[in-house]
C-alpha cells in the first residue's frame, strides 16, 4: 500500500511478537503506540514504539488481559487499529467485538469467525459439515458418568481435550478404560480453571502423529489463498519447540489434499486476515483437522522466510481493507527454515520453568537467520509470563542446509543468567532421527535419554552476576527486508 490506511496502530501485547509487530508497522510508515505494566516500563517493546501507555491489574497477566483498558489506552492515543499479537486477547472475540463497537480496526478475523473457531467443538462440527475429516469424538453432555460411558467405546487410546482450550491446558492421554473417570474429572477441572469452561470431549489418539499446519489468509469476501505448510510435530507437553516450513517427506498428493482442506475451511467460514488450520497426521497417511488458530502463530516466520511475504504487512493490509486477487495461487517456495523456540527452563527436570536475571545477551546475525526477541540485558525473566523468550530461525537452501545453520547459531547465541533450552535445542536438531525427517508428536519423549542431559548446575547464573556488573549491551535487531510490493498486495513477493 502505497498510503497506509492507518496512521496509528496500538499493540495489545509484549515482548518479542510487539517488537515484531512495531518493526513492519516502522517499514509501512505507521505510528505505534505499545502498552505495558509498570513492572515493564524499561521494556524493549516499550522503547520501540513511538510511545506507550501504562495498564494496571493485580498481576502483570491481568494488565494485558484488561480489554478495557487497552482500547482506552488506543483512543488516548489516537491509534485507529488494534493488533493483538499472539495470546492474551488475539482469540478473545469479545475484546474483538468491543474493539469495533468502540469505534476501531481490530487487526485480525470477525469476532463471529473467533468465537466460532474458539470453541473446539463447533470448530470441529464446522470443520466435518465441510467435508473435512474430524477423528471419531465424543461430544461432552451434563452428565460425566454418560460421557465418560461413550468415550469408552471408541476404543483406546483416547486423548481428552477442553473445549475452550489450547495450549496443552485441559489435554490428558487416557490409555486404558480404568484410567478414564479420573481423567475426565481432572481435565474437565483444568478446563474450568484456565479457560473458565469446563467442558471437554474425547477423540481417538492418533498414535504418534505428525503435526502439521497450514497458514491461510483470507480477505472476508471469498478470496482465500494458503502460504503452504509447516511441521510442528517436535513438542513437549502437546507445547511446540521446533517449527519449520515445508514438512519434511510430506508425500506431495498428502500435501495438496492438506492444503485443500484447510482452503476448505477458510472459504466456508469467509475468513478474513490470517489464520491457521491445523491438522493431525497418522502413519498411514490419514489426516484429521484439530484446529483452527484465528490470530498470527508464533512461528509465522518460518513461512515467512520461504515464501518472502511479511505476514504482519499481510494482516495490517487485509484488515485496512485491501482484497486478495481472485484465483491468487500460492507463492512458491524457496529453500528451508526452522524456527527453535528459546525457552526459560531446564529439560533436565522436565522443562520446569526458571527464573532469572539476564546478565548477557549476545546472538549471531547472517542473511539467513532472524532472532525475534524483546530482551535487554539485566531484564528479569519471572513467572508472571510464558517462558518463551525469544526465536531463532534459520534458513537454507535446502533442509540439511537449514539444520546446520541453526546448529551453528545456536552455539553462538549467548543467553545468560537464567537457565535455558538452548543446548537442548542442538542436541534435538543433531539427532539422527531429526535429520533423517522422522518426525511426530511423541518424538521428546521417545528420545528422550538421548536428549536429556544430567543437571549441570548454575553456573550461567553465577557468570551472569559478574557480567552484568559490566553494564548492559544493546544489540541491534537483524533488519527484516519487506517484501516488494506485487499486484495491490503490498505484502507479496515472488
Amino acid at each position: 500500500m502505497n498510503n497506509p490506511a492507518f496512521s496509528k496502530v496500538l499493540i495489545a501485547n509484549r515482548g518479542e511478537i510487539a517488537c515484531r509487530v512495531i518493526r513492519t508497522l516502522d517499514a509501512m510508515g505507521i505510528a505505534s503506540a505499545a502498552v505495558h505494566h509498570p513492572a515493564e516500563a524499561a521494556a524493549r517493546h516499550v522503547r520501540m514504539a513511538g510511545e506507550a501507555v501504562a495498564i494496571h491489574g493485580d498481576t502483570p497477566v491481568a494488565a494485558y488481559l484488561d480489554g478495557a483498558q487497552i482500547i482506552a489506552a488506543a483512543k488516548a492515543t489516537g491509534a485507529e487499529a488494534i493488533h493483538p499479537g499472539y495470546g492474551f486477547l488475539s482469540e478473545n472475540a469479545g475484546f474483538a467485538r468491543a474493539v469495533i463497537e468502540a469505534g476501531l480496526t481490530f487487526i485480525g478475523p470477525d469476532h463471529a469467525t473467533i468465537a466460532l473457531m474458539g470453541d473446539k467443538i463447533s470448530a470441529r462440527t464446522f470443520a466435518a459439515a465441510h467435508g473435512v475429516p474430524v477423528a471419531p469424538s465424543v461430544l461432552p453432555t451434563e452428565d460425566l458418568a454418560d460421557f465418560t460411558a461413550r468415550a469408552g467405546k471408541i476404543g483406546f487410546p483416547l486423548l481428552i481435550k477442553a473445549a475452550a482450550g489450547g495450549g496443552g491446558k485441559g489435554m490428558i492421554i487416557v490409555r486404558h478404560a480404568d484410567e478414564l473417570q479420573a481423567a475426565a474429572t481432572r481435565a474437565a477441572s483444568e478446563a474450568l480453571r484456565y479457560f473458565r469452561d469446563g467442558r471437554i470431549y474425547a477423540e481417538t489418539y492418533v498414535v504418534t502423529p505428525r503435526h502439521i499446519e497450514v497458514q491461510v489468509l483470507g480477505d472476508g469476501e471469498g478470496g482465500v489463498i494458503h502460504l503452504h505448510e509447516r511441521e510442528c510435530s517436535v513438542q513437549r507437553r502437546f507445547q511446540k519447540i521446533i517449527e519449520e516450513a515445508p514438512a519434511p517427506d510430506l508425500p506431495p498428493s498428502l500435501r495438496e489434499e492438506i492444503c485443500a482442506a484447510a482452503l476448505r475451511i477458510a472459504m466456508a467460514a469467509r475468513y478474513r486476515n490470517a489464520g491457521t488450520v491445523e491438522f493431525i497426521v497418522g502413519a498411514d497417511g490419514r489426516f484429521f483437522f484439530l484446529e483452527m488458530n484465528t490470530r498470527l502463530q508464533v512461528e509465522h516466520p518460518v513461512t515467512e522466510m520461504i515464501t518472502g511475504i511479511d505476514l504482519v504487512r499481510a494482516q495490517i493490509e487485509i484488515a485496512a481493507g485491501a482484497a486478495l486477487p481472485a484465483a491468487l495461487p500460492a507463492p512458491r517456495i524457496s529453500g528451508h527454515a526452522i524456527e527453535c523456540r528459546i525457552c526459560a527452563e531446564d529439560p533436565a527436570r522436565d522443562f520446569l520453568p526458571e527464573s532469572g536475571r539476564i546478565g548477557r545477551l549476545a546472538f549471531p546475525t547472517a542473511p539467513w537467520l532472524r532472532f525475534e526477541h524483546g530482551l535487554t540485558e539485566g531484564q528479569a525473566i519471572t513467572a508472571d509470563f510464558d517462558p518463551m523468550l525469544a526465536k531463532l530461525v534459520s534458513h537454507g537452501p535446502d533442509r540439511e542446509t537449514a539444520i546446520n545453520r541453526m546448529i551453528e547459531a545456536l552455539k553462538q547465541l549467548t543467553l545468560l543468567g537464567v537457565t535455558t533450552n538452548i543446548d537442548y535445542l542442538i542436541r534435538v536438531l543433531d539427532h539422527p532421527a531429526f535429520r533423517a525427517g522422522d518426525l511426530h508428536t511423541g518424538f521428546v519423549s521417545a528420545h528422550g535419554p538421548a536428549l536429556t542431559l544430567p543437571p549441570t548446575g548454575r553456573q550461567a547464573r553465577d557468570h551472569a552476576a559478574i557480567l552484568a556488573a559490566l553494564g548492559c549491551r544493546e544489540f541491534a535487531d537483524l533488519v527484516f527486508a519487506t517484501p516488494e510490493p506485487y499486484a495491490s498486495m503490498g505484502f507479496w513477493r515472488n
